[in-house]
């Protein structure tokens, strides 16, 4: 079986130094798809209206600029609340070795005995770990809290949101672009293929196969955009 990487000394002390890399998948995933899916519902609602071509693009546009910044500010946002949480925690942790060290350390103790350690093994971890102050904090933000180290930037996670969004966001909208002949049954067919390909994609990071991950989300997709179709459609008594 090939490994992902080597285990030869100076490469894991290379990787080590370089420390884990921060995954912002999920925020490429979200944008994507619902970007997908809001626009198409922009197309849905205006086609099914009975509404001309251009008030699809004019909508769709604003769609994809609005929904996307709100989007990437709202994931902004909420990164940014992520880690002012992981610091507070941090902070109560730090109080509490400080205040009351032996309590922090009887927790310390409990959590590795609950790991199957006992005995002198137990004793040596414990005091192996509550001699360093900042190892100590970190086993007790990870094993308490189940909070890691990594942090996830909240501009980064923001771009790929909306970078995302107005990519994956923009398919539906190319067959008016275009002018093509049955463009919502187009747009139907291109959104379909975005699900396929944002589920396909993300099976990378998956030890799903590509084709079951490509399946699943366009299943997921493909209801929520029926949803739209459905909305669309009843708003044709209301033009």
């Amino acid at each position: 079986m090939k490994l992902e990487h080597s285990h030869a000394p100076d490469a894991i002390a290379e990787r080590l130094a370089a420390g884990p890399r921060v995954n912002y998948l999920r925020d490429w995933v979200y944008g994507g798809i619902d970007g997908a899916i809001t626009t198409f519902a922009v197309v849905a609602g205006v086609v099914g209206a009975e509404l001309s071509a251009s008030i699809v693009l004019i909508l769709g546009a604003a769609n994809l600029l609005a929904d996307g910044f709100s989007m990437a500010a709202a994931n902004y946002t909420g990164t940014k609340a992520e880690q002012e949480d992981y610091h507070r925690i941090k902070q109560v942790e730090k109080n509490h070795v400080d205040v009351d060290p032996e309590g922090e350390r009887e927790e310390i103790r409990q959590i590795f005995a609950a790991k199957g350690l006992e005995g002198g093994k137990l004793d040596a971890v414990v005091d192996a770990v509550t001699s360093d102050p900042d190892l100590w904090i970190d086993m007790m933000m990870s094993e308490e809290h189940g909070l890691g180290g990594i942090h996830r930037s909240p501009a980064h996670a923001a771009i790929a949101t909306f970078v995302a969004f107005f990519i994956f966001g923009g398919v539906p909208l190319l067959p008016f672009v275009f002018g093509m002949e049955a463009s919502a049954w187009i747009a139907t067919f291109l959104t379909a293929g975005v699900f396929f390909v944002i589920g396909a994609l993300k099976s990378r990071w998956s030890t799903r196969s590509w084709l079951y991950s490509a399946v699943e989300t366009l299943v997921i997709g493909m209801i929520a955009a029926g949803l739209a179709w459905l909305i669309g459609w009843s708003l044709q008594g209301l033009a």
